[in-house]
């Protein structure tokens, strides 16, 4: 089968890998508008469930990205930049890596597999593409392939309201940091984790009203960065922000939830945020898209009938993502109502916090005022170094090192259960 995968990101690279490692008579191009080594953001965070799919899918790319990735232990969340009185923590741990890094692994492993990887290929519509039994659109939450049969997929666009902008940092991030300033203006916020060495990730977010009455809707982000560092200084520990991320300059957005009616039509089909996007409080985005690449290759290695194939991997996908997307939709609404909890004591509001999708068990308070006992936390850090050493050996990796010396606790992973068992 001819196949071009418009973009070039982890859900068009990785598909085009599953697909070719099910049939490598797959007649493979992924069309990418950037450059080589060209790629917005900084780092993706992911959990040893992604990894044990990776694996399971192909493990050559999958030990790739675990040798490539660091191991951090706990989520921490600071009032006022304070790390002691100011903080609380809940446990867990997890996995980062840069997303440019991410895609070098990916590219390499698709070339090496005769997939043909081709740059600075801008696709709008159907007419700019080769010829081809199956176009892939998975070129982002503003796709333009989608938007071309947009009458077809019916996609829905709903925006945020707070802005946010992606940013790096020099701080070396130790765990997930949660952190949270008052200003003047009202108050302003940013989720931080460690992606490679020397290297961290930074989303600042607030509510318009702060954004405004901060004047950063008047500029751009290598000015606004001066003023983030000043209101951020302890967090920070004087450390500077990165505005741009190889040449390319951060800018201020508000997230869009994307959903769509159906996810494939005759030849063409959607993936990863081109059919959906989980806001990034989720943290799952890269995850979701690469199990969609999954699922999809499976399917057309599964059903001989192209069409059925497609109808199946709409089915499954789309089913699976509904409690996803409404998980992130809930985690998304919070942090717009964060007024509504800052009052509270940071133990309570790190609960809030925590349970924000909802549908927790009763007796999870109480696991959570446990664990701001230094003794239970070095237990529970203890347990997760345990499994988390039993759970790479079986994979047959070296387990990661922690970074530094984490005082606390780790963001837990979405589950998302996929029907098909890659083995």
């Amino acid at each position: 089968m001819k196949i071009v995968c418009v973009g070039g990101g982890p859900a068009g690279l990785y598909f085009a890998i599953s697909a070719k490692l099910r049939d490598a008579g797959h007649e493979i191009t992924v069309l990418e508008r950037d450059p080589p080594a060209a790629t917005y953001g900084w780092g993706v965070v992911y959990w040893n469930d992604l990894l044990d799919i990776l694996h399971r899918n192909d493990p050559e790319s999958a030990r790739q990205i675990g040798a490539r990735s660091v191991l951090w232990q706990g989520q921490e969340v600071c009032l006022h930049g304070a790390h002691h009185d100011g903080s609380a923590y809940f446990g867990g741990y997890g996995y980062s890596m840069g997303r440019a890094a991410l895609l070098d692994v990916l590219t390499r492993r698709a070339s090496s597999l005769g997939v043909d990887v081709q740059y600075g290929r801008q696709a709008t519509d159907a007419t700019q593409l080769p010829e081809a039994d199956l176009v892939v659109a998975a070129d982002g939450s503003n796709s333009r392939i989608r938007q071309a049969n947009s009458a077809h997929f019916a996609p829905r666009v709903e925006v945020g309201r707070n802005p946010y902008i992606w940013l790096g940092t020099d701080k070396e991030f130790d765990n997930f940091v949660f952190c949270f300033e008052q200003t003047s203006a009202g108050w302003i916020w940013f989720h931080a984790y460690p992606s490679v060495k020397g290297i961290g990730t930074c989303i600042v977010e607030c509510s318009p009203q702060t954004w405004h009455g901060l004047g950063l809707d008047s500029l751009s982000a290598e000015e606004s960065t001066p003023l983030l560092e000043g209101i951020f200084r302890r967090a920070l520990d004087g450390h500077s922000l990165i505005s741009k991320s190889r040449g390319e300059a951060a800018s201020w957005q508000r997230f869009p939830h994307v959903s769509n009616r159906t996810w494939f039509q005759g030849d063409t089909v959607l993936m990863g945020d081109a059919a959906h996007t989980t806001h990034f409080t989720l943290g799952s985005g890269t995850r979701l898209a690469m199990i969609d690449a999954i699922v999809l290759a499976h399917s057309l290695s599964q059903y001989p009938e192209k069409t059925v194939a497609l109808r199946e991997y709409d089915r499954h996908r789309r089913a699976e993502l509904h409690s996803v997307q409404a998980g992130a939709r809930s985690s998304m609404a919070w942090f717009e109502q964060l007024d509504d909890y800052l009052d509270r004591d940071p133990v309570s509001f790190a609960y809030a916090m925590a349970v924000r999708q909802g549908n927790q068990t009763p007796w999870r308070y109480q696991v959570h005022l446990a664990t701001q006992i230094a003794a239970i936390r070095r237990a529970r850090r203890a347990y997760d170094s345990g499994r988390r050493w039993y759970l790479t050996r079986r994979r047959g990796e070296a387990p990661l090192p922690a970074l530094g010396r984490s005082r606390s606790a780790g963001r837990e992973a979405t589950e998302v259960k996929t029907p098909l068992r890659i083995t």
